[in-house]
């Protein structure tokens, strides 16, 4: 079944003479349960693509269908409200409060959106990413890798369909990158959730059951299964 439909998207920036497409026609399909890495060499549009996606940017053209919600028909309110109850977001800076435990970071963004969680639900999300016993500790108390983990335990807590992860492990080193792609994996194998990451390491992209290559602003080819090898060779190819 198809989780999320992307339908001959386009995305223009600025105008005029000085007008910049950052995507040009992109039809994808994206099915329930599955990990799709997308990559591409700076300025190709994988970015774009994820934030047109998930809502945080309105294409110039094309549709976005999430299961049977087109986003182009839903106003500005109803897409937050979709983004809050449906989607989870990771992303390469943690952005979590310091002033906040690392409990309090995960509950915060379901407080302000109104809705109170149960404290078993925030120590079951800690303890899904092996944070159980950190729940008390600040960011700066935690490691990148732990504070990655606390943002995708806060992304998780609300159980969403879908979820966005946009350079994930950017700011970690390989150890932490690893146990977070491995927990990003788990979370689709275990959770039935479906992943769409944007990153640019191949050996990342090995995560993934597919790995959709853009260049210019469109789709240039895709690799199931990947190896890191096969991903490193195709990139190559299209000039990173």
């Amino acid at each position: 079944m198809t989780a999320l439909f992307l339908d001959s998207l386009t995305r223009d920036f600025g105008s005029g003479d000085g007008v910049v497409r950052a995507l040009d026609g992109v039809t994808l399909s994206f099915e329930r349960g599955t990990f799709t890495a997308v990559m591409g060499p700076s300025g190709s549009g994988k970015s774009t693509l994820l934030q047109s996606a998930a809502g945080l940017d309105r294409p110039t053209s094309g549709r976005v269908r999430l299961g049977d919600v087109e986003l182009s028909a839903l106003g500005e309110k109803a897409l937050a409200r979709l983004r809050r109850e449906r989607l989870g977001f990771v992303f390469q800076s943690f952005n979590l409060l310091g002033a906040l435990t690392a409990a309090q970071n995960v509950a915060l963004p379901s407080r302000l959106a109104g809705r109170r969680l149960r404290r078993e639900q925030v120590t079951a999300a800690l303890a899904a990413v092996g944070l159980a016993d950190r729940a008390g500790h600040r960011p700066a108390q935690l490691s990148g890798g732990q504070q990655q983990r606390v943002a995708i335990a806060r992304a998780l807590v609300g159980e969403p369909e879908l979820l966005f992860a946009d350079e994930p492990t950017g700011a970690l080193d390989l150890r932490a990158g690893r146990e977070v792609l491995a927990l990003l994996r788990d979370t689709v194998d275990r959770g039935g959730r479906t992943l769409v990451m944007v990153t640019h390491d191949p050996s990342a992209a090995a995560y993934a059951d597919r790995v959709v290559f853009m260049a210019d602003g469109r789709l240039a080819g895709e690799l199931v299964a990947p190896t890191a090898e096969q991903v490193a060779e195709r990139m190559t190819g299209l000039g990173e």
